[in-house]
């Protein structure tokens, strides 16, 4: 009998094994920005570094953004020795406009996703967000709501006080930090301070106006804020603004520019969490009055084209701007809102873990029912019901604190006919490093 032994000998009697091939090297690839009509095409590129053929089992497990399972899909493709391929794995079936979670792997290995900070194993993508439907929701008297608050602002005096900011100002455009009076916490009570830096061209000519509108602010700041400068420009007048007890409204004098002012301080604590369930004294019902504040401020400068207001921000700043458009005296001319915040309460706190933590510990004996009718009235998806100017837009569609189908809501209930959307599927809340100079090229072209 021949034994037939698997291994070779080394010479000294000893049988060696034959050595475990190298594992597959995977990669994501990027193909139409991980948004399609109809199915996915998620690709994984394969390298075999081994001399003999591999095979490779490849699995996506799909789900909804919600995690609610979808399919699950799988193929098995030989790849040659020293030689790299792409799995392209796709759904049998069409699937519903929505945004979907995927896990990719080749042989049991995850393809991750290289992020800012760190990778992922999962990955978002997009089917049809143009079609996706998020039904507004907004309450009887919603129109009669703001109607109100926007009476109650007409009747405090703004007593605006520029300080010009020296430092910052050059001869072609100054520098003022702005305070002015706006609606109080509620029905009742002392009107509010409000603060921001006003940009004024020195020409003597009327120019297009943008309003910047910040983010959700830090509750303990302890970077000194940044103060634009005039510059040599004086293309347009511009506002940084910000709204109460944020930004510059919150920080104490050593962490602003020099202006000759006091402290400033937070009275609000954390801003999403403020009155909740009160609609007339909650946080966003006076910060929407103050972006509208903001602007009836800019209608009094010389300076101000008010025919030519455009508005732009990212996250919170990306919901005030469609505030702005939505209750604003003066119709704007273009928006330009980046992974906005606040967008269709009912699915954001399903997909995601914050705001919906903080509104379910401060929401007392409402039913979530009532809750989210409280909401509906600060719901951008039922802002953008009012809103007719242009808007370009964009998210990150692995935006973790503003998810892409928050975003989508308010823009496909735009009555806006002139409409942009981008897409970058790497990102997450961040703002994309090009959005700058596409917002400025599309506010320029929409100047009249």
């Amino acid at each position: 009998m021949i034994a037939i032994l698997s291994g070779c000998s080394n010479g000294a009697g000893q049988i060696e094994e034959p050595e475990e091939p190298a594992p597959l090297e995977l990669s994501l690839t990027i193909n139409d920005d991980w948004v399609w009509e109809k199915r996915p095409l998620l690709t994984v590129h394969v390298e075999n570094p081994n001399g003999q053929t591999m095979t490779a089992e490849a699995k996506a497990v799909i789900t909804t953004d919600k995690k609610e399972a979808v399919t699950t899909v799988t193929s098995s493709v030989e790849v040659p020795g020293n030689t790299g391929t792409d799995i392209v794995l796709t759904t049998g079936e069409d699937l519903a406009p929505g945004f979907y979670r995927a896990t990719c792997s080749i042989n049991g290995k995850a393809a991750l996703l290289q992020m800012k900070n760190g990778k992922a194993s999962s990955f978002v993508f997009g089917i049809s967000p143009d079609k996706i439907v998020s039904e507004p929701d907004k309450q009887a008297d919603y129109d009669d709501f703001w109607a109100a608050a926007k009476t109650q602002l007409a009747t405090i005096d703004m007593k605006p006080e520029l300080t010009e900011i020296t430092t910052h100002s050059t001869s072609s455009r100054k520098v003022f930090l702005l305070e002015m009076q706006s609606v109080p916490d509620g029905p009742d009570g002392e009107p509010v301070t409000v603060r921001g830096y006003y940009l004024e061209p020195q020409d003597g000519a009327k120019h297009p106006v943008i309003v910047h509108f910040f983010g959700y602010d830090d509750q303990k700041p302890k970077i000194k804020l940044s103060c634009p400068s005039g510059g040599s420009s004086q293309e347009f007048a511009e506002l940084y603004f910000s709204t109460r007890g944020q930004i510059i409204n919150n920080r104490p004098a050593s962490l602003r520019v020099e202006d000759g002012k006091g402290d400033f301080t937070n009275i609000y604590g954390d801003w999403f969490a403020y009155s909740f369930g009160n609609k007339d004294a909650y946080y966003y019902r006076g910060a929407f009055m103050d972006c509208v504040q903001a602007v009836r401020f800019l209608a009094t400068r010389p300076a101000c084209d008010m025919n030519n207001i455009f508005a732009e921000g990212s996250s919170q700043g990306g919901a005030f701007s469609y505030a702005c458009a939505a209750l604003s005296d003066y119709p704007l001319r273009a928006i330009a809102p980046c992974v906005a915040f606040l967008g269709d309460f009912p699915d954001y706190f399903n997909i995601v873990t914050w705001p919906g933590d903080t509104a379910k510990k401060n929401k007392g004996t409402m039913t979530d029912e009532q809750m989210y009718a409280f909401l509906s009235y600060f719901d951008t998806k039922n802002l953008a019901t009012r809103i007719s100017c242009a808007v370009m837009a964009c998210s990150g569609l692995q935006d973790g604190t503003c998810p892409p189908h928050t975003n989508v809501a308010p823009f496909n209930n735009l009555r806006s006919t002139d409409k942009q959307y981008y897409y970058y599927p790497k990102l997450q809340h961040e703002i994309p490093g090009d959005w700058q100079n596409k917002w400025m090229k599309f506010f320029r072209e929409r100047i009249q």
